[in-house]
């Protein structure tokens, strides 16, 4: 038997709809009375949000756990959620004797009533995949910051070779419609001005994510709509459509491709080709010729040529990104892709990282240089590291610095004055206040 944890502690890892199922259960926590720990103070409930897309995450969850432990021997109620949570299940508790409960994603609406189990001398585990229901089980949105996430749709059915969304988030399920619109009311009642509808394949949302869109938009207070993360063959045309015709969503698509490679794209069992990606945004640059276009790729994927890598650093010059999360190809345990044949040698995907980085940066500065001059709104979200300094979003998702007094949460009229890879510089012109 112990006491019920009074103080707790949310650390997520990944993906921004970890971010978002942190928010949740630490929502979940509040509402039981419990607060959030404060800046180096210990706090007596530790949940884990881990992440399973890198290789080796199992060990490096278990490594977290085991900083958990206090010099004087002692440890907090210890939480493993998340991704990694779900692949490990009941193991988890046999590998760390720490672990007090293990959660996966598509249960951690029963957290509080998991950590009353562990208090009463127990170590449950909950990795069930139901459809959707934790939603309706959380509670209402608290007072939230000016940009916010809102989860529309969760898991995946495209099985590519490589990742372990489908068997640790189970099949593509859309939240009803008006339940999405309810929250999102809820969130700009709670003063966010920025929401950002996330789903693995977010643009496969049951809806019509065009239609949801549309509705989102009509809510009073509400500036800015973003959406992520999209699946190349789920650009409807009437998506494409909305960035033309809704003003509040915002210029920009995360579209990843992975690969430029028409046979490693099969390999990965993605199901566009190089050329019907590059329709696709065609598409797309043609009703929002302005609109930033961001993706993902893997190096050195089993059996990827030197003439493979040469057809991805093609289409990042086709494309002209505006930005990029690139990675070097990782096992993921239980997928088809670890047991494929034409392991690439470390030092050939560390080579062709770089230089695929060094393409990517290339364009990305190339696009920001072309706002040098423009006259923007960026929304601030938070302080810069000098006085007076302070940091907003631009439509295009970069981040603008700019000396202002203005408030975390203000709507700024700004010139860019200048750029950097990652980053804008710009001067106030004028306020509207939040």
């Amino acid at each position: 038997m112990t006491d019920i944890p009074k103080t707790y502690r949310v650390k997520s890892f990944g993906c921004q709809m970890n971010v978002y199922d942190g928010e949740r259960m630490a929502e979940l926590l509040g509402a039981e009375g419990m607060r959030a720990a404060a800046d180096g103070e210990d706090a007596d409930l530790v949940v884990l949000n881990t992440c399973h897309i890198r290789e080796k995450a199992a060990e490096k969850a278990y490594s977290d756990v085991g900083r958990l432990r206090r010099e004087d021997g002692s440890k907090p109620m210890i939480a493993l959620a998340g991704c990694v949570a779900q692949a490990e299940g009941a193991e988890a508790r046999t590998r760390s004797k720490l672990i007090d409960l293990v959660v996966g994603p598509q249960a951690y609406h029963r957290l509080p009533e998991m950590v009353a189990e562990v208090a009463k001398g127990h170590r449950p585990v909950d990795t069930d995949m139901p459809a959707i229901s934790k939603f309706g089980a959380l509670p209402a949105r608290r007072k939230v910051g000016p940009s916010a996430f809102l989860t529309v749709q969760e898991g995946c059915d495209k099985f590519c070779t490589y990742c372990v969304v489908p068997y640790t988030r189970g099949a593509e399920i859309s939240r009803p419609f008006a339940d999405v619109v309810a929250e999102a009311q809820s969130l700009v009642d709670s003063g966010a001005r920025e929401i950002t509808l996330l789903g693995q394949n977010v643009n496969a949302y049951e809806g019509g994510l065009d239609r949801l869109i549309r509705e989102i938009a009509k809510i009073d207070g509400l500036e800015r709509i973003r959406y992520t993360t999209s699946h190349p063959t789920d650009m409807t045309d009437a998506l494409i459509a909305a960035h033309a015709e809704v003003d509040k969503l915002m210029p920009y698509l995360h579209l990843p491709v992975q690969s430029g490679s028409d046979p490693i794209l099969k390999a990965m069992n993605r199901s566009h080709s190089a050329e019907s990606y590059l329709r696709t945004l065609e598409k797309v640059r043609a009703v929002r010729p302005d609109i930033a276009i961001s993706g993902d790729f893997i190096v050195g994927f089993p059996g990827e040529t030197d003439e493979d890598f040469t057809a991805t650093l093609s289409i990042v010059d086709a494309v002209r990104y505006a930005s990029a999360y690139s990675f070097k190809y990782s096992a993921r345990p239980g997928t088809p892709a670890a047991q494929m044949e034409g392991a690439v040698a470390q030092e050939v995907m560390d080579d062709r990282l770089q230089r695929l980085q060094a393409r990517i940066a290339e364009h990305s500065l190339a696009f920001n240089r072309a706002t040098i001059g423009k006259d923007t709104n960026i929304l601030i979200d938070r302080k810069g590291r000098l006085p007076g300094q302070m940091i907003g979003k631009s439509p295009w998702l970069q981040s603008v610095f700019v000396e202002t007094g203005a408030r975390i949460g203000d709507m700024l009229d700004v010139t860019v004055t200048h750029a950097l890879p990652n980053s804008l510089g710009g001067v106030l012109k004028t306020a509207k206040a939040a």
